[in-house]
C-alpha cells in the first residue's frame, strides 16, 4: 500500500504531483515520512530568553499613538510601541495600515515576527489583541515548493496519516524499544507531523534520530564487512628491513603520531584483507613522509605505487620531491594533463610494463588508457576533491590495491570515523620539531594601511605574501572587497618593483597554473587570490597571508589558507582583516587569532556550523539525515555505531528474526545492492 503513487492521496492530482516529485516525493510513504523542518510554538517568553533573528512571540500594551508611514506604491509599515516587562519594544508591520485604527493606546496585545535584539525591535508577521492564549498548539512548518500552500499540505498529510498511517511497519526489534523508551514507529509518525505536547514531539524526533543513525552505521558496517570479505588474499609481503632502513634513513625523525599511523597502515597492507583507510593531518603534519614510506614498502613487495592528486602544480611538486627521496631506490613518473604526446605515450608504456614503480598524477590517472602492471597501494590526496565514482574508478583498476585517503581538512576523529564509516582512521596530530607556529592577528578594517606596510617590509626582505579575498566580482548584494579590485589597489599602492599577481576560479586551468608556477618561482611576489589557493602548492618562501573579510570563512577554511605559510624556517604570519558585526563572526576570529591545532579548531567550527556546512554539502559524502544531527544529537550516534557494529560482528541478522524488517531496508539499499552485486 505504501508503495502506491502520491496520485493516490484525493486532491492530488497529475499537476502537484509532478511539484511532489521535484520535493521527492513519489510514493505513499515518501509523503508520510516527508518531516516539518521546523515547528512554530507561539509561547510567549521573557525577553532575556529571545534569540536574536529568530522567531518570537512577545506579548505588551500599546504605549502612545501607533506611527504610519506610506512609500513606494501603495507600501506602509505601521510602528508601535510595546511596554513589554519594563522595556519599551518597537513592534513593526509592514502593509498593515488597517491595524492603526484596531490597535488603541491602553491594549493589550500579542504580536509574533521576527526579533531584532539589538534594536528592541520585532517585525511582525502574525498578531491578535488580547493576552497570549495558554496551551497554543505546535505548529508544523514543511519545505515546500512551487504555489503549494502550506494549509492544504498539511491537510492532505492528515488525510495520508489517517488512510494509511496503519500500514507503517515496525523495524526496530522490542526489545531496542524499551531499552531506549522509543515510542512505535506509527505513533512517532504520528508524533512528528501532529504533535500535541513538546513532550510527545520529543520522543517522536529520539525515535527517528536513532533509526536514521542506526540504518546509516549498519550501511557503513555492511559496506566495510564485505569489502573485507571479497579482499581475501591482498596480503603485501614487503621487506620490512629494507623500509626500517629507508625510514632511518630520511633527513628528518619521524614524530610519535606519524610513527604510530604508519605503523596502522604498514599493518594493513600486510593484512590478508585490502586497506581502506583515511590518513588525516594537519597541514604540515607530514603526512605526505608517511605516504612516501607506504609506498617504498609497497615497491619492496615487488607491486607498484600511486599517488594521485587534485592539481597539477602539487603532482609536479610531490614528483619532484619523491624522486628526491627515493633517488635509485625507484623509478618514479609523473602523468598529468600537460605530459601529451610522445612523453605521454612513453609514461603509460612504462607504467603497463612495470618500468615505473610509483605514478604521481592528477585525475589522468584514471583515464581509459592507464592500464597498471601490478598496483598494489593507491594513494589518493585530498579526497574529498574527487568524486566518489573517480576514487573508484582508480580502486578498480588494479588487482584489489590497498587504498588509503589523505586529508588536511581537519575532522574532529569522532565524526570522521562515523561520516567515513566504512573506512579505518588514522590521524597525525602533531607538528614535526622546530616547526614554528604561524602568528596569527585579528585586525579592523582601518589598520589595512599598516598591514600591507608590514607586506611591503617582508616582501623587500625577500619573501611573499598571498592575499586573499572572497569574491571575484563586485557584488550587489554583499559589500566584499573583491579580487580584482583588490589587485589593482595593491598594484597602485606597492612600488613597480614587487609584483603583483591575480588568481581566481574563472581562469582557465592553464593560467592558474601558469601563475602559480611564477609565484613558486618568486616572479610574483604578492598573490592576490580567491579561495583557489587553499589547497595545494608549497612555497616555502611565502610568509604572510592576508584574508580580507576573514569572517565571511569558516574556521576550517581559514586554517586551511593559514597553512600555505609557514612552511620554510622564516617565521609566518596570518593577519585576518575583519570587522564583523554578529556575534558567530567575532568568536569566529576569537578562535582564529588563538588556536593553532586544527583538530580543535574543526571542534569549535561544528559547534559553530553544524557538519552540512562544515564538509561542504555537495562532495563530502555525509549523509543529509531527515532528523538527525550529527552534532547535535552525537550520544545517540555513538550508540547506533556501538549497536550496529555489534550486529554485525555478531552476525545477529542470522539469529535474530526481530532484525529482519532492517535487514530488508539494508538489502534494498541501491549502494549495498551495488557492492553486494559487484
Amino acid at each position: 500500500m505504501l508503495q502506491q503513487s502520491v496520485l493516490q492521496l484525493t486532491g492530488v492530482g497529475e499537476k502537484t504531483g509532478e511539484t511532489l516529485n521535484e520535493m521527492g516525493i513519489f510514493t505513499i510513504e515518501d509523503f508520510l515520512f516527508y518531516f516539518p523542518f521546523r515547528y512554530d510554538v507561539h509561547e510567549v517568553k521573557p525577553l532575556t530568553e529571545l534569540v536574536h533573528d529568530e522567531k518570537a512571540t512577545i506579548e505588551g500594551e500599546v504605549v502612545g499613538e501607533p506611527s504610519l508611514t506610506f512609500f513606494g506604491k501603495k507600501k506602509s509599515r505601521l510602528t508601535i510601541t510595546l511596554q513589554v516587562e519594563q522595556f519599551a519594544v518597537k513592534a513593526v508591520m509592514f502593509n498593515r495600515a488597517f491595524a492603526k485604527k484596531q490597535l488603541q493606546p491602553g491594549d493589550t496585545v500579542t504580536v509574533t515576527g521576527k526579533w531584532d535584539q539589538h534594536r528592541l525591535q520585532i517585525t511582525v508577521s502574525h498578531y491578535y489583541k488580547g493576552r497570549a492564549k495558554s496551551n497554543t498548539p505546535i505548529q508544523p512548518v514543511y519545505s515546500l515548493k512551487g504555489n503549494m500552500k502550506m494549509p492544504t499540505f498539511k491537510k492532505w498529510m492528515r488525510t495520508a496519516v489517517d488512510q494509511y498511517g496503519s500500514d507503517i511497519e515496525e523495524v526496530l526489534p522490542s526489545s531496542y524499544l524499551e531499552a531506549y523508551k522509543l515510542p512505535e514507529r506509527s505513533k512517532a509518525l504520528y508524533g512528528m507531523h501532529f504533535p500535541e505536547s513538546r513532550v510527545v514531539l520529543k520522543h517522536a524526533k529520539r525515535r527517528f534520530i536513532y533509526e536514521e543513525f542506526l540504518l546509516f552505521q549498519l550501511k557503513m558496517q555492511l559496506l566495510r564487512k564485505i569489502k573485507r570479505e571479497a579482499t581475501t588474499g591482498n596480503a603485501q609481503s614487503f621487506d620490512k628491513e629494507s623500509v626500517t632502513h629507508f625510514t632511518n634513513g630520511l633527513p628528518f625523525e619521524l614524530t610519535g603520531a606519524q610513527s604510530k599511523s604508519l605503523k596502522e597502515i604498514l599493518k594493513d597492507m600486510s593484512s590478508p584483507y585490502r586497506m581502506n583507510r583515511l590518513l588525516q593531518g594537519d597541514v604540515g603534519s607530514g603526512k605526505t613522509a608517511v605516504a612516501a614510506i607506504a609506498l617504498y614498502a609497497t615497491i619492496t613487495s615487488g607491486k607498484q605505487g600511486s599517488l594521485m592528486v587534485p592539481t597539477e602544480i602539487l603532482a609536479e611538486q610531490h614528483y619532484e620531491s619523491l624522486q628526491e627521496l627515493f633517488g635509485d631506490k625507484a623509478n618514479v613518473v609523473l602523468l598529468t594533463g600537460s605530459v601529451k604526446g610522445k612523453r605521454r605515450k612513453e609514461v603509460v608504456e612504462k607504467i603497463a610494463n612495470h618500468e615505473a614503480d610509483i605514478i604521481i598524477g592528477t585525475h589522468a590517472l584514471i583515464q581509459d588508457e592507464v592500464i597498471f602492471s601490478d598496483l598494489g597501494l593507491a594513494i589518493i590526496d585530498e579526497q574529498h576533491r574527487f568524486g566518489v565514482e573517480q576514487r573508484r574508478t582508480l580502486r578498480d583498476k588494479g588487482l584489489m590495491p590497498d587504498v588509503l585517503f589523505m586529508t588536511a581538512t581537519p575532522i574532529p576523529r569522532t565524526l570522521a570515523i562515523t561520516a567515513f564509516g566504512d573506512m579505518d582512521v588514522s590521524v597525525i596530530d602533531e607538528m614535526p620539531a622546530g616547526r614554528k607556529a604561524v602568528e596569527t592577528y585579528w585586525v579592523k578594517d582601518q589598520m589595512l594601511d599598516r598591514v600591507l606596510t608590514f607586506i611591503q617590509k617582508e616582501v623587500e626582505e625577500g619573501r611573499q605574501a598571498y592575499v586573499i579575498s572572497p569574491l571575484i566580482e563586485e557584488s550587489d548584494k554583499l559589500d566584499i572587497q573583491n579580487a580584482v579590485d583588490t589587485y589593482h589597489q595593491l598594484t597602485a599602492y606597492f612600488p613597480s618593483s614587487i609584483k603583483v599577481g591575480l588568481m581566481h576560479g574563472r581562469l582557465s586551468a592553464e593560467e592558474k597554473e601558469e601563475v602559480m608556477k611564477q609565484y613558486a618561482n618568486n616572479e610574483v611576489q604578492v598573490l592576490v587570490s580567491t579561495t583557489v589557493v587553499e589547497v595545494g602548492v608549497n612555497v616555502p618562501n611565502a610568509t604572510v597571508m592576508l584574508i580580507y573579510d576573514a569572517d565571511r570563512f569558516g574556521l576550517s577554511q581559514l586554517h586551511q589558507l593559514r597553512g600555505r605559510v609557514g612552511r620554510g624556517s622564516h617565521q609566518s604570519y596570518c593577519i585576518l582583516l575583519a570587522d564583523p558585526k554578529g556575534d558567530v563572526g567575532k568568536e569566529r576570529m576569537r578562535i582564529m587569532s588563538e588556536t593553532t591545532n586544527g583538530f580543535e579548531l574543526s571542534e569549535h567550527d561544528l559547534k559553530l556550523r553544524g557538519p552540512g556546512d562544515f564538509f561542504g554539502r555537495k562532495q563530502s559524502g555525509v549523509p543529509e539525515f531527515k532528523v538527525a544531527d550529527m552534532v547535535h544529537d552525537y550520544r545517540a550516534l555513538e550508540t547506533a555505531r556501538q549497536d550496529a557494529q555489534k550486529m554485525i560482528e555478531e552476525d545477529h541478522f542470522k539469529k535474530d528474526p526481530s532484525l529482519q524488517p532492517l535487514f530488508n531496508i539494508l538489502m534494498n539499499d541501491p549502494i549495498l545492492k551495488g557492492e553486494v552485486l559487484d
